[in-house]
């Protein structure tokens, strides 16, 4: 069988890989996983589960037993490596049966399952580990599939199941993930011998097979058909959604307008804590936000447990038109205010109605999901990755929704089912394991220059401490080496690239737009692009002047302009950092141009940070000496120069900046990234227009 069998799912299986597997039935379900995540349309990323059932000796009796090897709690099927597998003793496992009390307490079955455990380096077990420890078969998938999930939401799904596959399929209604629900699957296959898989009533398919391949195939052609016929009911319809509504913004106009509105969201997102955001306007979902059937679908939410878990109970529609003159910040908070506090109030009426006297307190009210009719899909939360798996998640609920209408009728949960999953003890309970957000978690930060030298060592910094960083420069060359660092160091959430020379308004005006759109506004400023050049006062040209003035001074001036535009919007403060110099202080031979523009730099940090503070926006200094390594200003004539002016040779310059201090020590980068941390960390946050100097120590420098 090959790829060729399918329209609607890609067929991945490679026969060599599987070969050198033979054998090594846990190495097939890691492989078997990892081909069945690599395919968003079998399942999400995090979402779904894989065991196998396996002989092996018992190490205490040497009796052999059946171990079942299943994906651990928290991982995802796409990435799964052994280490991300528990491994359990199934007759253990069944015979909690045995003192199993009831619905009303499975939740305590979950603490036993510890107590089945055969590998020690076994990953937690999830709570569908009952799921697939009833079911005799030896390979068992649990996926998402979009299709199947359309199919399992719809108001007759049981009967399309029945129908579409001849009875081959067996359906359980709707029943929280957990212990009752392994009961009730293999109650359905005992009711119905033979069948080739389980549907699960607005949540999902369970498919499997005595072989990985014979399970991965079982999989994908029930997928397959499902899909297809999806495809063909809206084929017949000839439309999806009820038709379009509105047309939409062109490509670009679409990204225009997202870029302007995404602070304002994000500062409305993040009242209780810093959101970070994701913009999509994939083909999928401008058909869903431009169609007729909009507001009466979006409301009523998602079906599946892992997508309201991630996205909320419902999205945000923006009663906005497409083509909104948007260029009024004040006005647009304005009139959007009352859309959010309506968000936040249906959020706690839901929380009011639904808890129980053992929920955990409310979580945050904003919304996670924001439309906007005519140009596209905002996602707002902790970090990137989730905002980014959130947006993809309701695209997969989009993609139900659209199949459910095609068939029959969409269904969502009820309010108190979807209720039980967001406020489950056991979804508390791994929130709280979670580790504490790093300082700078939700922050997100630009700073010029950041493809080498400093401006990388102060990103990387930010990095570290849980920001997401806009990596630009002059340089292209350069900004994609620094960019494939950061991800091989990273991974792609945690920063984007683009080109910016500080001195081009055009490219100024874009590298705020790619922060809009790629995390949704900024937080942090770091004014680090700059040029060095030495020269007698008598060697010192027009151009010369002009070049220094135009990057340190205006190109600092217009940075920071850009970067209140979108603070404003945010209405969150924000940190600007300007990276000056001992030369704004100092005066030193052959430096005229460059120590008056480091000296201009300076004091229009101060004259900022006085016009700044009622926006709550706190604009600092960082004043560096002789930072050598990694440095292009140091590869050129500048270092020549500076040698020449002080005497001595480019080679010995580490040695004499040194020395020439009070601490003796040279200055690196990562000092001054430290010195930027210290600034933006938290502990100084009600420090503005203040001088720190990193220099090892220089007398002259002395601020007083």
């Amino acid at each position: 069988m090959d790829q060729s069998n399918f329209k609607h799912v890609s067929y991945l299986w490679d026969d060599a890989v599987a070969a050198k597997l033979a054998g090594d039935e846990v190495g097939l379900l890691i492989y078997r996983s990892n081909i069945l995540g690599a395919d968003l349309r079998l399942t999400n990323y995090g979402g779904g589960n894989t065991s196998c059932k396996v002989m092996a000796k018992d190490p205490l009796t040497g009796i052999e037993t059946e171990i079942m090897w299943i994906k651990g709690s928290g991982g995802d099927i796409g990435t799964l490596k052994k280490s991300g597998l528990a491994a359990l003793y199934n007759d253990r496992l069944r015979n909690l049966k045995n003192i199993y009390r009831g619905l009303e307490h499975e939740d305590e079955m979950v603490e036993l399952f510890n107590h089945c455990i055969y590998d020690l380096n076994s990953k937690a077990p999830s709570i569908d580990t009952p799921l697939h420890g009833f079911l005799p078969f030896k390979h068992i998938d649990h996926l998402h599939p979009d299709a199947a999930i359309a199919i399992a939401a719809a108001k007759d799904g049981k009967k399309i199941t029945a129908e579409l596959f001849d009875n081959k399929i067996g359906w359980v209604d709707w029943r929280k993930p957990g212990f009752e629900l392994g009961l009730e699957l293999k109650a359905c296959l005992d009711n119905n011998p033979g069948i080739k898989g389980i549907m699960l009533g607005s949540h999902g398919l369970f498919t499997w097979g005595d072989t990985a391949y014979e399970s991965y195939i079982n999989t994908l052609e029930v997928v397959e058909k499902c899909a297809e016929f999806i495809e063909e009911s809206v084929r017949k319809n000839g439309s999806v959604f009820g038709g379009k509504k509105i047309d939409g913004l062109a490509g670009q106009q679409r990204k225009e307008q997202a870029a302007k509105i995404a602070p304002v969201l994000r500062g409305l997102c993040s009242s209780e804590r810093s959101m970070i955001g994701h913009f999509t306007d994939d083909p999928r979902v401008l058909e869903f936000i431009n169609s007729n059937d909009l507001d009466r679908l979006a409301p009523m939410g998602t079906s599946c447990p892992d997508h309201f878990l991630r996205t909320k109970i419902s999205p945000l529609i923006l009663d906005l038109k497409p083509d909104t003159d948007l260029s009024n910040p004040k006005e647009l908070i304005t009139k959007l205010q009352p859309l959010f506090e309506a968000y936040r109030k249906m959020y706690a009426e839901y929380y009011n109605t639904c808890k129980h006297p053992n929920s955990p307190a409310i979580r945050d009210s904003n919304p996670v999901i924001i439309l906007y009719p005519g140009v596209g899909l905002f996602s707002f939360s902790k970090d990137k990755q989730t905002a980014r798996v959130a947006a993809e998640f309701y695209t997969n609920a989009i993609n139900v929704m659209r199949g459910a209408e095609a068939i029959s009728e969409y269904t969502s949960l009820p309010r108190q089912e979807a209720f039980n999953i967001e406020y489950w003890l056991l979804e508390e309970a791994k929130l709280q394991r979670m580790p504490k957000p790093k300082s700078l978690s939700g922050k997100i930060a630009l700073v010029t220059g950041s493809a080498g030298g400093i401006g990388k060592a102060i990103s990387r910094k930010f990095v570290e401490e849980g920001a997401v960083v806009i990596l630009n420069d002059l340089d292209q060359d350069r900004l994609e080496g620094a960019g494939a660092q950061f991800m091989k160091e990273f991974g792609r959430d945690s920063y984007t690239t683009v080109q910016l020379n500080v001195t081009e308004d055009s490219d100024i005006k874009n590298a705020f737009a790619q922060a809009a759109l790629s995390f949704g506004g900024i937080d942090i400023v770091v004014n680090c692009a700059g040029l060095s050049i030495s020269k007698p006062i008598e060697e010192h040209t027009d151009k010369d002047w002009d070049l220094l003035y135009d990057v340190l001074v205006k190109g600092q001036f217009k940075i920071t302009q850009e970067a209140v535009n979108t603070m404003r919007k945010q209405s969150m403060g924000g940190d600007i950092l300007n990276i000056v110099s001992k030369n704004a202080l100092v005066s030193g031979p052959n430096n005229a141009g460059y120590g008056s523009a480091k000296a201009a730099q300076l004091h229009l940090s101060r004259l900022n940070a006085a016009e700044l503070g009622p926006d709550k926006i706190r604009v600092n200094v960082v004043n560096p000496d002789a930072v050598i390594a990694d440095s292009k200003i140091w590869e050129g004539a500048w270092a020549e120069g500076r040698a020449k002016a002080y005497g001595v040779t480019v080679a010995e310059l580490p040695a004499f900046y040194a020395k020439r201090t009070l601490l003796n020590e040279t200055i690196l980068p990562e000092d001054i990234a430290n010195a930027c941390y210290a600034f933006v960390g938290g502990l100084l946050s009600k420090s503005t227009g203040n001088v720190l100097n990193v220099d090892g120590g220089v007398a002259m420098a002395f601020v007083r």
